[in-house]
């Protein structure tokens, strides 16, 4: 018997309707055809309906939970019916071999989870060139730093994953404290909710095994305004606010395992690289090693606000 994969998409703008057809469409077009798509509005009454008469074949809900990703997730994976629910980002094209990569991932009845690979789709045409692929993810993709080919890891990047249905709600969903809860053009750039939620499953299941699996690919939209670095240091900054809200919840030593690796290997390689780069005549090697220190820098003073803060609420 095959793998019954329901596919979930958090629409929350209008501004998007057309990265949002795009989404479904790339859906649509798989190879292994999905059990149902899911299509959860938060909190928008008009762009509800005007999904429901856009896309009669899909199933159209509001999110029935506090605004924001999580609750918009939490209110798919309660609607879907299939063996595994599978989360694709609202400006994001799955390619076509998409969920056939996830069912492979879903043959070892120890895996729980599955990511893929997420590449970026630079509105400004190709990767800024300041720009250093180990902060990849401040625009929700794949980074310099990541497994290239499949293998366990910590936790999956969840705008491009899957989870066996019923274990996600066994564990209680998806953490509506963390990451984006107001949505927005306004709204700080939060994130980790997926993070959380990978760590605490593990904790509450051992030997649960989250994989990563490249084949599940999709590309994922960066519009100009998040490829300044305006919005570069604001991302990283946020993402330490929301490290300080994930080991509050999971320890310190679940919730930073991964991020030590990353800090005291990875990205000294990559300031390394950037400065080789500019021996070799590449100057724009100097923006990505002091990109990358920066990112750090603000990284971890999101980190520590964010760990005072808790403290100071007690």
């Amino acid at each position: 018997m095959s793998i019954r994969i329901s596919v979930v998409i958090c629409v929350y703008t209008e501004d998007r309707w057309d990265d949002i057809g795009a989404a479904v469409d790339s859906v649509r077009a798989q190879r292994l055809q999905p059990h149902e798509v899911i299509l959860v509005v938060d909190h928008n009454a008009d762009l509800h309906l005007r999904l429901k008469r856009e896309h009669p074949d899909a199933i159209v809900l509001e999110n029935a939970h506090q605004r924001g990703l999580s609750g918009g997730k939490n209110t798919g994976t309660e609607a879907a019916t299939g063996d595994v629910v599978a989360y694709l980002d609202d400006d994001a094209v799955a390619d076509p071999g998409w969920l056939e990569a996830f069912a492979s991932g879903f043959a070892d009845p120890a895996v729980v989870g599955v990511g893929g690979l997420t590449r970026p789709l630079w509105a400004v045409g190709s990767r800024p060139r300041w720009f250093p692929e180990e902060f990849d993810w401040t625009v929700g993709c794949t980074y310099r730093g990541m497994p290239v080919e499949r293998a366990p890891i910590r936790n999956v990047m969840g705008g491009n994953a899957a989870f066996r249905r019923e274990i996600v709600g066994e564990v209680g969903g998806f953490s509506t404290q963390i990451g984006r809860n107001v949505q927005g053009r306004k709204s700080r750039p939060l994130g980790c909710e997926e993070t959380e939620f990978c760590i605490r499953l593990t904790q509450r299941r051992p030997g649960s095994v989250m994989l990563f699996e490249p084949g599940a690919a999709i590309g994922h939209k960066v519009p100009a305004s998040r490829a300044r670095f305006a919005y570069f240091r604001s991302r990283c900054y946020a993402e330490g606010l929301s490290k300080a809200l994930v080991t509050q919840s999971v320890g310190t030593v679940d919730g930073l395992s991964s991020e030590r690796d990353y800090t005291f290997r990875t990205l000294p390689l990559g300031v390394l690289r950037g400065l080789g780069d500019a021996l070799r005549g590449d100057l724009a090697g100097l923006g990505r090693a002091g990109a990358i220190v920066t990112g750090l820098a603000w990284t971890t003073c999101g980190y520590i606000v964010g760990t005072i803060r808790m403290r100071t609420r007690g």
